[in-house]
């Protein structure tokens, strides 16, 4: 070990996000490879981890001011403000899911400002030596726990089948909307929890995983495949939209929770289910829209953190961010994510002057590694930059 970084952990600023980058006992893991770790005062409150917390596992808590000033690198969840990122220095770092694809004019600041910005959301998940770095697979599956005991907590009845005194309630019909890491989690959730489970995916590929789960898979004849590259689904066309959202209408009209799940990073996620489809669902039903963001969401008429009863009774929740619902486990699942990431970075030991060192050439910086040292390196975040007009621009 040549040297030391200073990594420096501020507290989360976005209206209601409760997660903090690094929890205690990630501190010992990132001291062994070279990091000292500064943290601003209740930063962890939201999960539960307190200064004392940090001060034993041999962080320093120190003003935000301070940390801005003396870290090398800050560790953040959600993307920061536009005041921090006009604050950073050059060959300062910044490490978070970044939303670069979706908040350009952030981008933009990161390369006039000469910083280094890595973006965990834009981590391939077909690296497989990757994998522990993979926050949105983490987050997803705290997600889609969250949205199943959240869909159990809000139904009025029963989700497994009792037998009683008083009686036999029939177990739940809940169906799950995307097939992906939340998807799967709320599937196994709401198993667990003892309702009947259905799934549906646009990629036929899903279907060994849904019925793995001992859930029945929802065959659609409106669309063949929706299978695209990498193993993500591709963009159907409107018109395999309409014949979707259309089928899909009836097994939605059948059930008595429905969670959909399907995001798109820098996107408006696709519209699963209709807002005839929510007034044909019997009163007392109940949808979480994981889905749910600024761009739209997977159900027409949801809005990120907002609950409504829609006319006919069925409880719409736009669920955008629940891994800030379970701060704590969130927290330390992601604090592992940036641990092993910084721990790659660092594979060969901490540069004398403490920069954080970055090769292009390595696969996961090529696909991580947003800006640096005044240039944009990724080709799709170059790409969604250049589709931005420029002020006083033509058409």
């Amino acid at each position: 070990m040549t040297g030391t970084i200073t990594a420096g952990v501020l507290r989360e600023r976005a209206p209601g996000e409760r997660r903090v980058a690094i929890v205690p006992e990630a501190v010992p893991r990132l001291r062994s490879a070279g990091v000292d770790v500064l943290v601003e005062p209740g930063a962890g409150q939201g999960g539960w981890f307190t200064d004392a917390d940090y001060a034993e596992a041999q962080a320093a808590v120190v003003p935000a001011d301070d940390i801005r000033e003396r870290a090398d690198v800050l560790l953040c969840v959600g993307p920061p403000g536009a005041e921090l990122s006009a604050a950073l220095r050059p060959g300062q770092a910044l490490i978070g899911m970044l939303d670069p694809l979706g908040r350009p004019e952030l981008v933009q600041t990161w390369a006039e400002r000469r910083a280094t910005a890595i973006s965990l959301d834009l981590l391939p998940r077909t690296l497989s030596r990757a994998q522990t770095m993979d926050a949105l697979t983490s987050q997803a599956n705290v997600a889609g726990y969250k949205a199943a005991l959240l869909a159990a907590d809000t139904y009025g009845r029963y989700f497994p089948m009792l037998t009683t005194a008083a009686g036999t309630s029939k177990p739940a019909a809940v169906l799950v909307l995307g097939a992906g890491v939340a998807g799967l989690q709320a599937i196994a959730t709401a198993r667990r929890l003892g309702a009947v489970v259905s799934g549906y995916d646009v990629r036929p590929g899903s279907r060994g995983e849904v019925e793995s789960l001992g859930a029945r898979f929802v065959d659609l004849t409106s669309v063949a495949s929706g299978a695209g590259e990498g193993g993500y689904a591709r963009a159907l066309t409107e018109d395999e939209q309409r014949a979707q959202q259309k089928e899909l209408g009836t097994h939605i009209a059948r059930s008595d929770v429905v969670i959909t799940t399907a995001r798109v990073p820098g996107r408006k996620p696709p519209l699963l289910v209709t807002a005839e489809a929510l007034r044909a669902m019997r009163p007392g039903s109940v949808v979480v829209d994981m889905g749910a963001s600024e761009l739209g969401g997977n159900v027409e008429l949801s809005e990120p953190d907002r609950t409504v009863v829609v006319e006919g009774g069925v409880t719409l929740i736009g669920a955008g961010n629940l891994p800030s619902e379970m701060a704590g486990a969130a927290s330390t699942a992601y604090a592992r994510n940036i641990t092993a990431l910084l721990a790659h970075l660092l594979r060969d030991g901490v540069p004398p002057d403490g920069a954080l060192p970055v090769d292009p050439d390595d696969e996961i910086q090529a696909a991580v590694v947003v800006t640096h040292q005044g240039s944009v390196l990724s080709s799709s975040v170059a790409a969604a930059l250049a589709a931005v007009p420029t002020v006083g621009g033509g058409a």
